[in-house]
C-alpha cells in the first residue's frame, strides 16, 4: 500500500516537472530556419509562397507580375483593332515589398498561439493581392499612335449598275481620334481590370460627308423619262447631241436646287466637244457650234415634266422642230434662252442621260412620293396653223456669182398649248396649262453667191437681194451682167409682173447642178 503511494507520488512529480518545462519552453524564443520563411498557407495573387524565403517569394511574385503585364489588350477604333499588352502602358507592380510583412505570420506569441495560427493558415489559406499602376504618359503615347487610323469622310456618289438601276458608293463618315479622352479611358479600364483579355473602345469625333449613303439610298425610283430620235441628223449634229447629253449625264440635284441646261452644256466651242451644225437664228437655219443642242434640252424638258419638277425657264423655238410635238420643245441659246427647273422633291434627284441607236434618253431618278393611283399625261393642242408663203434671199460672200442654193424649206407656223391631264384611279380629275407657244411661218430661203470682181454685177445682186427679187437674181446669174433700167410701167402692169415672178419662182431656178445647190 505504501509502495503504490510512492510511485504515484513520483509520477505526479515527473508530470508536473514536464509541464513546467514545456511552459518554460513556450515562453522562451526559439531560433530556427522556419523563422525566415513564409508560413504554410500564405499566397499572394494566387501564388503559393509556403516555405519560401523572402527573396524566393519576391522572385515568384515578380514572375507573376510579368505574366500579368503580358496580358493582351485590344484597342477598338471604329472597325480597326489595335493590339497591345499591359506592359505597353507601363503596367507595373507596386507592392512586392508585401513579402516582408508575410514572413512574421504564424511566428508571434507562445508556442501554443503559434501552433494555433499555423493550423488556421493550413485550414483557411490566405491570399493577398498585388497592387499595380499604369504610366499615363506611356498610355497617351501609345494611344496617340492610333491616330494613324484616322480617316476622312468619303462623299457618296450615285452610279448606274449593269441592271440600269442606281446604286450608292461611298457616303461614309470620317473619324478623328480624341487622344486625351481615349488615354483616360484606357487607363481607367486597366485600373478596373480583374482578369482575362481586355478590350477598350477608343473615343473619336465622327465627321459626316456632305453626301451620305443614307441620303443617296432614297434615290431609287424613276420619276420621269423621255426619248427623242436624232437618227436623221448629220454627223456633226449627232456629235453635238451626244456631247451635250454626256455633259448632263450624272448630275445630282439636291432638294431646292435649280438646274440650268445652258450652264451645264456651254460653252459651245470645239474645245468643249462641239462641231458646227445647223441651228435656228431668227427665222432661218445657219451652221454654228453646238447645232442640235436644243434637242438635248428638249428631251430633258419632257423628262422633267413627267417628274413634275418645277420648270422655272423654258422657251419655244422660233420655228417648229420635227422631233417633238408643238409646245413640247425647249430652245436654248447662250446668254439668251435657257431651260431650268428646280428639284421640288424631298430627296436628291439623279439625271441619267444616254444616246444609243440614234435616240437620246434622259431618266430622272429620285424618291417617289406621288400616290400610286395617280397618273398624268401631256396633250399638245394646236390652236392655229399659219401656212408659209413667199421666199427670202440672203447674200453669201463666200460663194461666187452663179451660186444659188435653197438653204431652208418652208416652215408652217403654229400657235399651240401644252396641257397636263391628271387621272386618279383612271378618272380625269384635273387639267393644267403648262405653256403656250408661237412658231413663225417661214417661206423658202435661198442663199445667193455675190463674190465677183465685177463691181456692177455685185452691186446689182445686192440690190436684187435687198428687194427680195428672185427673178432679178436669176436674170443676173444667166446674163452675167447688171440689168438695164426698165421703163416706168403702170401700176397694174407692175403687180402683174410681180405675180408672174412669184408664180414662176420654182420654174425659173436653173436645173444645172453647178448653179443651184439644195441644202436640206
Amino acid at each position: 500500500m505504501k509502495r503504490r503511494t510512492f510511485f504515484r507520488t513520483v509520477l505526479a512529480g515527473s508530470m508536473l516537472a514536464a509541464l513546467f518545462s514545456l511552459r518554460a519552453a513556450a515562453d522562451r524564443p526559439v531560433a530556427s530556419v522556419s523563422d525566415s520563411t513564409i508560413a504554410s498557407g500564405v499566397s499572394v495573387e494566387g501564388v503559393d509562397l509556403s516555405g519560401m524565403t523572402p527573396d524566393q517569394a519576391k522572385d515568384a511574385l515578380q514572375a507573376k507580375a510579368d505574366s500579368l503585364a503580358s496580358t493582351p489588350v485590344t484597342l477598338r477604333y471604329g472597325s480597326s483593332l489595335i493590339c497591345a499588352t499591359l506592359a505597353d502602358f507601363g503596367y507595373t507592380c507596386t507592392n512586392l515589398d508585401i513579402v516582408d510583412s508575410l514572413v512574421p505570420i504564424g511566428k508571434s506569441g507562445n508556442i501554443v498561439e503559434r501552433y494555433k495560427e499555423q493550423k488556421d493558415l493550413e485550414n483557411n489559406r490566405v491570399d493577398y493581392p498585388l497592387s499595380f499602376s499604369v504610366d499615363f504618359r506611356r498610355v497617351k503615347d501609345f494611344v496617340s499612335t492610333c491616330s494613324a487610323y484616322n480617316c476622312d469622310p468619303v462623299e457618296g456618289q450615285l452610279l448606274i449598275g449593269e441592271d440600269g438601276l442606281p446604286y450608292v458608293e461611298g457616303g461614309t463618315k470620317g473619324m478623328s481620334l480624341k487622344t486625351e479622352e481615349s488615354a483616360r479611358a484606357v487607363s481607367q479600364a486597366i485600373e478596373n481590370w480583374t482578369g482575362g483579355n481586355l478590350t477598350v473602345d477608343l473615343l473619336y469625333d465622327e465627321i459626316s460627308p456632305d453626301v451620305t449613303y443614307e441620303t443617296l439610298s432614297l434615290v431609287k425610283d424613276v420619276l420621269g423619262t423621255a426619248t427623242t430620235d436624232y437618227s436623221a441628223s448629220s454627223g456633226n449634229r449627232a456629235v453635238n447631241v451626244e456631247n451635250g447629253c454626256s455633259l448632263i449625264n450624272g448630275t445630282l440635284l439636291w432638294p431646292g436646287e435649280e438646274f440650268s441646261v445652258t450652264q451645264a452644256v456651254t460653252p459651245f466651242s470645239a474645245e468643249n466637244g462641239y462641231m458646227p451644225a445647223p441651228t435656228y437664228e431668227e427665222n432661218r437655219t445657219i451652221d454654228s457650234y453646238g447645232g442640235g443642242i436644243c434637242q438635248v434640252s428638249t428631251t430633258l424638258y419632257n423628262a422633267a415634266l413627267k417628274a413634275e419638277l418645277e420648270i422655272t425657264a423654258r422657251s419655244n423655238h422660233t420655228m417648229m422642230v420635227s422631233y417633238v410635238d408643238p409646245s413640247r420643245d425647249a430652245a436654248i441659246a447662250e446668254g439668251v434662252m435657257d431651260m431650268r427647273f428646280v428639284n421640288t422633291t424631298d430627296a436628291p434627284i439623279y439625271i441619267q442621260g444616254g444616246c444609243y441607236g440614234g435616240q437620246i434618253t434622259f431618266v430622272i431618278y429620285g424618291h417617289e412620293t406621288r400616290p400610286a393611283n395617280r397618273t398624268i399625261e401631256f396633250d399638245s393642242r394646236v390652236l392655229a396653223t399659219m401656212q408659209p408663203g413667199g421666199y427670202s434671199l440672203y447674200p453669201d460672200a463666200s460663194q461666187a456669182v452663179g451660186y444659188l442654193a435653197q438653204t431652208q424649206s418652208p416652215h408652217t407656223g403654229y400657235q399651240a398649248e401644252l396641257w397636263k391631264i391628271v387621272y386618279v384611279d383612271g378618272v380625269e380629275t384635273d387639267e393644267v396649262l403648262i405653256n403656250s407657244s408661237y412658231y413663225q411661218s417661214v417661206g423658202t430661203i435661198y442663199s445667193v453667191g455675190v463674190m465677183t470682181s465685177n463691181a456692177a454685177v455685185q452691186q446689182a445682186l445686192y440690190a436684187a437681194i435687198g428687194a427680195n427679187n428672185l427673178d432679178a437674181v436669176q436674170q443676173i446669174i444667166r446674163t452675167g451682167t447688171a440689168p438695164q433700167p426698165q421703163p416706168q410701167q403702170p401700176a397694174g402692169a407692175q403687180q402683174g409682173a410681180a405675180a408672174s415672178q412669184a408664180g414662176d419662182m420654182d420654174d425659173n431656178v436653173p436645173e444645172d447642178g453647178s448653179a443651184v445647190v439644195f441644202v436640206n
